[in-house]
């Protein structure tokens, strides 16, 4: 089963590449890897899912907004390499959640991304990972995430 098959059989449809925010590229390749810049968590409008984790949010909240994130991800990485058929693996990904002080699941709202790349991907799309927990992101945002990517 091809990449799109999988996408289509989970529901997704891939959105364009997002404009920046700010004096960055939305991502960057250099020989077989493409780091592709944080991704914000949005809801459905467009609008940055605002929120703190531990207090505004929910541990589940905040895991469906880092598969949001994902999803955002994977249609950035698209546009950086034509065929996501060409992706040999997701090698690492890095989870900002706006988080309160005593908030420890960070890494279970990062599974959010990692189970949709599983997913997506197969063992191709299992990663190593670091989730930390932040006093704010830009915009208000609960999650954001980054991506490194080994490419055909």
């Amino acid at each position: 089963m091809s990449v799109y098959d999988k996408i289509s059989q989970l529901g997704i449809t891939l959105p364009p590449v997002a404009v920046p925010a700010a004096a960055y590229v939305p991502f960057v390749r250099t020989g077989n890897l493409v780091f592709i810049s944080g991704h914000i968590a949005k809801k459905a409008n467009g609008e940055p899912w605002v929120g703190t984790l531990g207090l505004t949010m929910t541990t589940e909240e905040g895991k469906q907004a880092a598969r949001a994130i994902a999803i955002e991800l994977l249609g950035t990485l698209q546009a950086a390499v034509g065929d996501l058929n060409n992706v040999v693996r997701i090698v690492k990904l890095m989870s900002l959640v706006n988080s309160t002080t005593t908030f420890t699941e960070q890494h279970l709202v990062t599974n959010g991304a990692s189970e949709l790349f599983a997913e997506v991907f197969g063992a191709a799309g299992q990663h190593a990972r670091s989730a930390f927990g932040v006093a704010q992101i830009p915009r208000g945002a609960c999650v954001e995430i980054e991506m490194i990517v080994d490419v055909r």
